[in-house]
């Protein structure tokens, strides 16, 4: 089993918004994460920062996550507190006004895994050298694909794609989105920022994580240098779990 995790802040914009990471505690259990902060003046970094640093050290300080039902109420409880102190730095901070950041979690253990996610980075399986999508984006173009008003194709590039309608830090209620994946046939897990999706479609990002040609270190830093390519127009963050090697 291996992983590695990379951001980079692409062409275009001046500073890294963005947060990931990729831990392992003494039970063998993964926690990944990637958000993407937002609100200018570098206050999304504060709010991806505040994110990753009480996860982390609140996986950090325990020796096992439990049962399945113990990390989903474990990810409820932190990501709501994260959800408060992104709250309570804006109202300390008058120029942090608007700062907020999407989140996208997986728990990996022996026993299961799930996946939990706020606003637009998103969580992946791969299955058989097919990527699949775990995590459903909290979007305006999304709602009007489900709703029927939008198709699939005519989404990708619709003006106001980007337009989230939920987000840590955007309103005093926070709920997570949890998704039991119980197929346990796949062979790795990748997390993103949509700098990599906008950029990539999920063919492309297949492509490079099924070359056996690349260390895992090699497929992570491909997939940013062709984000780049294309024109890197937001930060970029990968993090991913190969299962098998």
């Amino acid at each position: 089993m291996q992983s590695f995790y990379l951001t980079d802040p692409g062409r275009v914009r001046s500073h890294n918004e963005d947060s990931v990471t990729i831990l392992k505690n003494a039970n063998n259990e993964y926690l990944m994460i990637v958000a993407d902060g937002m609100g200018g003046h570098r206050k999304g970094e504060v709010a991806s920062s505040i994110c990753l640093s009480h996860l982390g050290k609140r996986f950090s300080s325990i020796s096992s996550l439990g049962t399945k039902v113990d990390a989903v109420n474990w990810l409820n409880d932190n990501v709501n507190e994260v959800n408060r102190q992104i709250l309570k730095y804006a109202e300390e901070n008058v120029d942090s006004v608007g700062m907020g950041t999407t989140v996208v979690i997986a728990i990996y253990t022996s026993e299961y895994l799930i996946f939990a996610n706020i606003g637009d980075s998103s969580g992946f399986v791969l299955k058989n050298h097919k990527l699949h999508k775990v995590t459903k984006d909290h979007t305006l173009v999304n709602l009007l694909v489900e709703a029927g008003d939008l198709t699939e194709e005519e989404a990708k590039y619709h003006p106001k794609k980007n337009v989230l309608m939920k987000a840590l830090g955007a309103s005093e209620k926070c709920e997570l989105d949890i998704f039991d994946v119980v197929d346990d046939k796949y062979d790795g897990i990748l997390l993103c920022s949509d700098g990599l999706t906008n950029m990539l479609t999920n063919e492309q990002i297949e492509k490079v994580l099924n070359d056996d040609e690349l260390s895992i270190e090699g497929k992570i830093s491909k997939l940013i240098r062709k984000c780049n390519a294309r024109g890197g127009t937001d930060n970029i963050s990968v993090a991913y779990l190969a299962l098998k090697s």
